[in-house]
Protein backbone atom coordinates (compact mmCIF):
# COMPACT_ATOMS: atom_id res chain seq x y z
CA UNK A 1 0.00 0.00 0.00
CA UNK A 2 1.23 3.63 -0.97
CA UNK A 3 0.01 6.93 0.23
CA UNK A 4 -0.56 7.86 -3.39
CA UNK A 5 -3.99 8.40 -5.05
CA UNK A 6 -3.87 7.18 -8.62
CA UNK A 7 -6.40 8.29 -11.44
CA UNK A 8 -6.43 5.36 -13.98
CA UNK A 9 -8.89 6.07 -17.02
CA UNK A 10 -9.93 2.67 -19.10
CA UNK A 11 -10.30 3.79 -22.25
CA UNK A 12 -11.58 0.47 -23.85
CA UNK A 13 -14.65 1.40 -24.62
CA UNK A 14 -14.83 5.33 -25.80
CA UNK A 15 -14.98 4.61 -29.43
CA UNK A 16 -15.41 7.82 -31.31
CA UNK A 17 -15.04 9.83 -28.44
CA UNK A 18 -11.12 8.63 -27.66
CA UNK A 19 -9.45 11.54 -28.87
CA UNK A 20 -11.13 14.02 -27.06
CA UNK A 21 -11.04 11.62 -23.85
CA UNK A 22 -7.46 11.32 -24.04
CA UNK A 23 -7.33 15.05 -24.33
CA UNK A 24 -9.28 15.74 -21.29
CA UNK A 25 -6.81 13.30 -19.29
CA UNK A 26 -3.89 14.70 -20.26
CA UNK A 27 -5.36 18.37 -19.06
CA UNK A 28 -6.71 17.06 -15.63
CA UNK A 29 -3.42 14.79 -15.23
CA UNK A 30 -4.66 11.54 -15.20
CA UNK A 31 -1.81 8.66 -14.11
CA UNK A 32 -2.67 6.53 -16.31
CA UNK A 33 -4.38 5.40 -19.41
CA UNK A 34 -6.10 2.29 -19.53
CA UNK A 35 -6.12 -0.12 -23.14
CA UNK A 36 -6.17 -2.69 -25.06
CA UNK A 37 -4.41 -1.17 -28.43
CA UNK A 38 -1.22 0.68 -27.52
CA UNK A 39 -1.70 2.45 -30.97
CA UNK A 40 -3.26 4.95 -28.69
CA UNK A 41 -0.79 5.85 -26.53
CA UNK A 42 0.66 7.52 -29.60
CA UNK A 43 0.94 11.28 -28.64
CA UNK A 44 0.57 10.62 -24.87
CA UNK A 45 3.14 12.74 -22.79
CA UNK A 46 5.92 10.90 -20.63
CA UNK A 47 4.10 11.63 -17.52
CA UNK A 48 1.14 9.78 -18.49
CA UNK A 49 2.17 5.71 -17.91
CA UNK A 50 0.52 3.71 -20.57
CA UNK A 51 -1.04 0.76 -19.73
CA UNK A 52 -2.38 -2.32 -21.34
CA UNK A 53 -4.99 -4.66 -19.68
CA UNK A 54 -6.06 -8.07 -20.84
CA UNK A 55 -8.30 -9.86 -18.45
CA UNK A 56 -8.41 -12.79 -20.52
CA UNK A 57 -4.66 -12.97 -20.51
CA UNK A 58 -4.53 -12.95 -24.30
CA UNK A 59 -1.10 -10.56 -24.88
CA UNK A 60 -0.43 -9.53 -28.19
CA UNK A 61 3.05 -9.84 -29.99
CA UNK A 62 2.81 -6.01 -30.15
CA UNK A 63 2.43 -4.03 -26.98
CA UNK A 64 5.09 -1.24 -28.07
CA UNK A 65 4.63 2.01 -26.47
CA UNK A 66 3.19 0.49 -23.07
CA UNK A 67 4.85 1.07 -19.56
CA UNK A 68 2.54 -1.51 -17.98
CA UNK A 69 1.01 -4.55 -18.76
CA UNK A 70 -1.81 -6.48 -16.63
CA UNK A 71 -2.66 -9.80 -16.94
CA UNK A 72 -3.96 -12.85 -14.84
CA UNK A 73 -2.10 -14.99 -13.21
CA UNK A 74 1.11 -15.36 -11.01
CA UNK A 75 4.46 -14.02 -11.85
CA UNK A 76 6.00 -17.47 -12.88
CA UNK A 77 3.09 -17.30 -15.95
CA UNK A 78 4.12 -13.84 -16.72
CA UNK A 79 7.96 -14.95 -16.63
CA UNK A 80 7.85 -15.33 -20.81
CA UNK A 81 6.31 -12.08 -21.57
CA UNK A 82 8.74 -10.20 -19.21
CA UNK A 83 11.55 -11.91 -20.45
CA UNK A 84 10.60 -11.07 -24.23
CA UNK A 85 9.83 -7.25 -23.55
CA UNK A 86 12.20 -6.07 -20.29
CA UNK A 87 11.32 -2.61 -20.71
CA UNK A 88 7.68 -3.29 -19.81
CA UNK A 89 6.12 -3.80 -16.32
CA UNK A 90 3.77 -6.45 -15.44
CA UNK A 91 0.98 -6.68 -13.16
CA UNK A 92 -1.52 -9.00 -11.76
CA UNK A 93 -5.62 -8.76 -12.57
CA UNK A 94 -7.83 -10.36 -10.15
CA UNK A 95 -11.34 -10.59 -10.70
CA UNK A 96 -12.96 -11.56 -7.37
CA UNK A 97 -15.72 -13.42 -7.26
CA UNK A 98 -15.75 -16.05 -4.49
CA UNK A 99 -13.56 -16.63 -1.32
CA UNK A 100 -11.23 -18.47 -3.40
CA UNK A 101 -10.00 -15.39 -5.50
CA UNK A 102 -10.52 -13.43 -2.76
CA UNK A 103 -7.42 -15.12 -1.48
CA UNK A 104 -5.69 -14.20 -4.67
CA UNK A 105 -6.34 -10.67 -4.65
CA UNK A 106 -5.28 -10.84 -1.07
CA UNK A 107 -1.87 -12.58 -2.04
CA UNK A 108 -1.70 -10.11 -5.53
CA UNK A 109 -2.12 -7.35 -3.30
CA UNK A 110 1.10 -8.51 -0.74
CA UNK A 111 3.37 -9.38 -3.40
CA UNK A 112 2.95 -7.45 -6.54
CA UNK A 113 3.86 -4.52 -7.45
CA UNK A 114 0.91 -3.71 -9.16
CA UNK A 115 -2.44 -5.24 -8.56
CA UNK A 116 -5.52 -5.22 -10.71
CA UNK A 117 -8.88 -5.68 -8.68
CA UNK A 118 -12.29 -6.18 -10.19
CA UNK A 119 -14.79 -6.93 -7.42
CA UNK A 120 -18.12 -8.15 -8.80
CA UNK A 121 -20.04 -8.34 -6.29
CA UNK A 122 -21.26 -4.55 -4.59
CA UNK A 123 -20.36 -4.72 -1.16
CA UNK A 124 -16.93 -3.13 0.21
CA UNK A 125 -16.17 -6.21 2.60
CA UNK A 126 -13.87 -7.93 0.18
CA UNK A 127 -11.91 -4.97 -0.60
CA UNK A 128 -11.99 -4.13 3.02
CA UNK A 129 -9.90 -7.39 3.69
CA UNK A 130 -7.58 -6.85 1.01
CA UNK A 131 -6.51 -3.78 2.21
CA UNK A 132 -5.81 -4.89 5.66
CA UNK A 133 -4.42 -7.91 4.38
CA UNK A 134 -1.71 -5.53 2.20
CA UNK A 135 -1.14 -3.16 4.96
CA UNK A 136 2.69 -2.71 4.93
CA UNK A 137 3.06 -4.31 1.49
CA UNK A 138 5.39 -2.43 -1.03
CA UNK A 139 3.21 -2.56 -4.37
CA UNK A 140 0.42 -0.66 -5.35
CA UNK A 141 -4.06 -1.83 -5.63
CA UNK A 142 -5.63 -0.14 -8.19
CA UNK A 143 -9.60 -1.21 -8.16
CA UNK A 144 -11.79 -1.12 -10.61
CA UNK A 145 -15.07 1.61 -10.33
CA UNK A 146 -18.17 1.99 -12.34
CA UNK A 147 -18.21 6.11 -11.92
CA UNK A 148 -17.13 8.90 -9.33
CA UNK A 149 -19.89 7.83 -6.81
CA UNK A 150 -18.11 4.65 -6.88
CA UNK A 151 -14.94 5.82 -7.09
CA UNK A 152 -15.06 8.24 -4.33
CA UNK A 153 -16.33 4.73 -2.00
CA UNK A 154 -13.10 2.89 -3.22
CA UNK A 155 -10.63 6.02 -2.48
CA UNK A 156 -11.65 6.06 1.43
CA UNK A 157 -12.43 2.25 2.48
CA UNK A 158 -11.24 1.57 5.76
CA UNK A 159 -10.06 5.60 6.12
CA UNK A 160 -7.15 4.08 3.76
CA UNK A 161 -8.63 3.46 0.43
CA UNK A 162 -7.27 1.92 -2.62
CA UNK A 163 -4.11 2.99 -3.63
CA UNK A 164 -6.37 3.69 -7.23
CA UNK A 165 -9.00 3.68 -9.09
CA UNK A 166 -9.57 2.06 -12.35
CA UNK A 167 -12.68 3.81 -14.01
CA UNK A 168 -14.15 3.78 -17.76
CA UNK A 169 -13.80 6.37 -19.63
CA UNK A 170 -16.59 6.61 -22.32
CA UNK A 171 -17.64 10.66 -22.87
CA UNK A 172 -15.82 14.05 -21.77
CA UNK A 173 -16.06 14.71 -18.55
CA UNK A 174 -15.47 10.97 -17.64
CA UNK A 175 -11.60 12.57 -16.31
CA UNK A 176 -12.55 15.81 -14.73
CA UNK A 177 -15.05 13.44 -12.51
CA UNK A 178 -12.02 10.72 -11.97
CA UNK A 179 -10.02 13.69 -10.37
CA UNK A 180 -12.33 15.21 -9.27
CA UNK A 181 -13.61 11.63 -6.72
CA UNK A 182 -9.26 11.38 -5.98
CA UNK A 183 -8.99 14.43 -4.55
CA UNK A 184 -12.14 14.77 -2.96
CA UNK A 185 -11.41 12.78 0.10
CA UNK A 186 -8.12 15.19 1.75
CA UNK A 187 -6.94 18.39 1.41
CA UNK A 188 -5.51 21.83 2.63
CA UNK A 189 -6.95 24.78 3.74
CA UNK A 190 -4.49 27.81 4.43
CA UNK A 191 -5.81 29.04 8.30
CA UNK A 192 -4.74 32.67 9.73
CA UNK A 193 -4.68 33.50 13.39
CA UNK A 194 -7.30 36.27 13.35
CA UNK A 195 -7.41 38.77 16.50
CA UNK A 196 -10.83 39.58 17.94
CA UNK A 197 -11.99 43.10 17.94
CA UNK A 198 -15.47 43.05 19.50
CA UNK A 199 -18.11 40.61 20.81
CA UNK A 200 -21.29 41.97 20.90
CA UNK A 201 -24.72 40.91 22.22
CA UNK A 202 -27.20 41.20 19.29
CA UNK A 203 -30.75 39.83 20.27
CA UNK A 204 -32.89 37.07 19.02
CA UNK A 205 -32.39 35.07 15.89
CA UNK A 206 -31.83 31.48 14.26
CA UNK A 207 -29.04 30.12 14.29
CA UNK A 208 -28.21 26.55 13.12
CA UNK A 209 -26.47 23.25 14.64
CA UNK A 210 -25.18 20.75 12.04
CA UNK A 211 -25.60 17.40 12.80
CA UNK A 212 -22.83 14.91 10.70
CA UNK A 213 -22.48 11.55 10.29
CA UNK A 214 -19.36 11.33 11.50
CA UNK A 215 -17.06 11.46 14.81
CA UNK A 216 -15.56 15.07 14.71
CA UNK A 217 -11.72 14.68 16.38
CA UNK A 218 -11.64 17.49 19.29
CA UNK A 219 -9.30 19.56 16.64
CA UNK A 220 -11.75 19.37 13.98
CA UNK A 221 -14.39 22.05 13.27
CA UNK A 222 -16.29 23.46 10.38
CA UNK A 223 -15.49 27.25 8.59
CA UNK A 224 -18.71 29.57 9.27
CA UNK A 225 -18.66 33.34 8.40
CA UNK A 226 -20.75 35.92 7.49
CA UNK A 227 -19.06 36.92 4.90
CA UNK A 228 -17.63 35.07 1.98
CA UNK A 229 -13.88 36.06 2.22
CA UNK A 230 -13.45 35.25 6.03
CA UNK A 231 -14.72 32.79 8.59
CA UNK A 232 -13.51 31.47 12.02
CA UNK A 233 -12.83 27.87 12.66
CA UNK A 234 -15.98 26.38 15.51
CA UNK A 235 -15.02 23.61 16.81
CA UNK A 236 -17.61 20.69 17.46
CA UNK A 237 -19.07 19.22 20.32
CA UNK A 238 -16.64 16.91 21.42
CA UNK A 239 -15.73 18.63 24.17
CA UNK A 240 -17.11 17.74 27.53
CA UNK A 241 -19.98 20.23 29.27
CA UNK A 242 -21.72 20.18 32.44
CA UNK A 243 -24.84 20.16 31.95
CA UNK A 244 -25.29 17.91 28.57
CA UNK A 245 -23.41 14.90 27.24
CA UNK A 246 -21.05 15.63 24.07
CA UNK A 247 -22.31 15.63 20.57
CA UNK A 248 -19.29 14.32 18.63
CA UNK A 249 -21.22 14.40 14.99
CA UNK A 250 -22.38 17.79 16.04
CA UNK A 251 -21.09 21.70 15.26
CA UNK A 252 -23.20 24.40 16.73
CA UNK A 253 -22.34 27.12 13.43
CA UNK A 254 -24.33 30.01 13.53
CA UNK A 255 -26.58 32.13 12.38
CA UNK A 256 -28.49 30.84 9.66
CA UNK A 257 -27.15 33.35 6.96
CA UNK A 258 -23.64 32.32 7.61
CA UNK A 259 -21.46 30.77 5.15
CA UNK A 260 -19.78 27.68 5.55
CA UNK A 261 -17.11 25.58 3.21
CA UNK A 262 -17.57 22.68 1.12
CA UNK A 263 -15.84 20.15 -1.10
CA UNK A 264 -13.82 22.13 -4.02
CA UNK A 265 -13.93 25.57 -2.74
CA UNK A 266 -18.04 25.62 -2.77
CA UNK A 267 -19.79 27.55 -0.26
CA UNK A 268 -23.44 26.44 1.41
CA UNK A 269 -25.63 29.22 3.32
CA UNK A 270 -25.80 27.03 6.38
CA UNK A 271 -29.58 27.83 6.10
CA UNK A 272 -28.97 25.41 2.36
CA UNK A 273 -27.84 22.58 4.13
CA UNK A 274 -29.86 19.23 4.91
CA UNK A 275 -29.83 15.59 4.99
CA UNK A 276 -27.25 14.84 2.62
CA UNK A 277 -25.40 17.77 2.03
CA UNK A 278 -22.04 17.62 2.19
CA UNK A 279 -19.60 19.88 4.11
CA UNK A 280 -15.59 20.37 5.02
CA UNK A 281 -14.60 19.02 8.03
CA UNK A 282 -11.05 21.26 8.91
CA UNK A 283 -8.28 20.24 11.62
CA UNK A 284 -6.42 22.94 13.46
CA UNK A 285 -3.48 22.69 11.04
CA UNK A 286 -5.95 23.35 8.13
CA UNK A 287 -5.95 19.74 6.66
CA UNK A 288 -10.03 18.80 5.18
CA UNK A 289 -12.09 16.23 4.42
CA UNK A 290 -15.73 15.59 3.41
CA UNK A 291 -18.23 14.96 5.74
CA UNK A 292 -21.67 14.22 5.16
CA UNK A 293 -24.63 15.96 7.08
CA UNK A 294 -27.75 14.16 8.50
CA UNK A 295 -29.24 17.14 9.94
CA UNK A 296 -29.70 20.39 10.82
CA UNK A 297 -31.27 21.81 13.17
CA UNK A 298 -32.44 25.77 12.78
CA UNK A 299 -33.83 26.96 16.51
CA UNK A 300 -34.09 30.71 17.56
CA UNK A 301 -31.47 31.30 19.97
CA UNK A 302 -29.80 34.56 21.47
CA UNK A 303 -27.21 35.65 19.13
CA UNK A 304 -23.75 37.37 19.49
CA UNK A 305 -21.49 38.39 17.00
CA UNK A 306 -17.79 38.06 17.28
CA UNK A 307 -15.51 40.43 15.27
CA UNK A 308 -11.89 39.98 13.91
CA UNK A 309 -9.05 41.42 12.16
CA UNK A 310 -7.06 39.24 9.79
CA UNK A 311 -2.93 40.13 10.13
CA UNK A 312 -3.31 41.80 6.35
CA UNK A 313 -6.39 44.19 7.82
CA UNK A 314 -9.24 42.00 6.52
CA UNK A 315 -12.44 42.29 8.97
CA UNK A 316 -14.06 38.74 9.83
CA UNK A 317 -17.39 38.43 11.10
CA UNK A 318 -19.57 35.05 12.93
CA UNK A 319 -22.89 35.55 14.52
CA UNK A 320 -23.12 32.07 17.10
CA UNK A 321 -25.59 31.28 19.51
CA UNK A 322 -25.11 33.47 22.61
CA UNK A 323 -24.36 30.74 25.23
CA UNK A 324 -21.24 29.87 27.16
CA UNK A 325 -20.96 26.44 25.67
CA UNK A 326 -20.49 27.30 22.05
CA UNK A 327 -17.13 27.71 21.18
CA UNK A 328 -14.88 27.78 18.62
CA UNK A 329 -10.92 27.06 18.02
CA UNK A 330 -7.64 28.80 18.78
CA UNK A 331 -3.89 28.28 17.95
CA UNK A 332 -2.48 24.99 19.57
CA UNK A 333 -6.57 23.72 19.34
CA UNK A 334 -7.19 25.62 22.27
CA UNK A 335 -10.97 25.62 22.89
CA UNK A 336 -12.50 29.18 23.24
CA UNK A 337 -16.29 29.81 24.56
CA UNK A 338 -17.97 32.37 22.67
CA UNK A 339 -19.15 34.02 25.78
CA UNK A 340 -15.96 35.02 27.26
CA UNK A 341 -14.26 36.18 24.06
CA UNK A 342 -12.41 39.66 24.27
CA UNK A 343 -10.59 41.89 22.11
CA UNK A 344 -7.31 40.72 21.50
CA UNK A 345 -8.29 36.85 22.08
CA UNK A 346 -6.91 34.85 19.36
CA UNK A 347 -9.00 32.45 17.33
CA UNK A 348 -8.68 30.49 13.71
CA UNK A 349 -10.07 31.66 10.77
CA UNK A 350 -9.78 31.15 6.85
CA UNK A 351 -9.57 33.69 3.85
CA UNK A 352 -11.02 32.47 0.74
CA UNK A 353 -9.82 34.76 -2.14
CA UNK A 354 -12.58 35.18 -4.31
CA UNK A 355 -15.64 35.97 -4.35
CA UNK A 356 -18.99 33.59 -4.58
CA UNK A 357 -22.28 33.39 -7.12
CA UNK A 358 -24.67 30.82 -5.91
CA UNK A 359 -21.53 28.97 -3.73
CA UNK A 360 -18.79 28.79 -6.55
CA UNK A 361 -15.82 31.55 -6.38
CA UNK A 362 -15.72 33.91 -9.10
CA UNK A 363 -13.84 36.94 -9.83
CA UNK A 364 -15.81 39.88 -9.89
CA UNK A 365 -16.66 42.87 -7.41
CA UNK A 366 -18.69 41.94 -4.75
CA UNK A 367 -18.70 43.92 -1.26
CA UNK A 368 -19.94 42.56 2.18
CA UNK A 369 -20.23 44.22 5.33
Amino acid sequence: MTDAKLCWLDIRDAGSATAAILEEAVHQRIDGIVAADPAVFTGLPPTVRKILLYPDGNVPDDIGGADLVIVPGGKDLRAPLAEAHPDVEFGRYVEIVDADTLEDACLAARLEAWSVLDFRDPTKIPLEIVIAAATGSPGSIVTTAANREEAEIVYGVLELGSDGVLMPGRTVGDATALRTAATSRTGEIPLVELTVTAATHIGMGERACVDTTTHFRKDEGILVGSHSKGMVLCVSETHPLPYMPTRPFRVNAGALHSYTVAQNGRTHYLSELHAGSSVLAVDVKGRTRPVSVGRVKIETRPLISIDAVAPNGQSVNLILQDDWHVRVLGPGASVLNSTELKPGDTILGHLPTADRHVGYPINEFCLEK
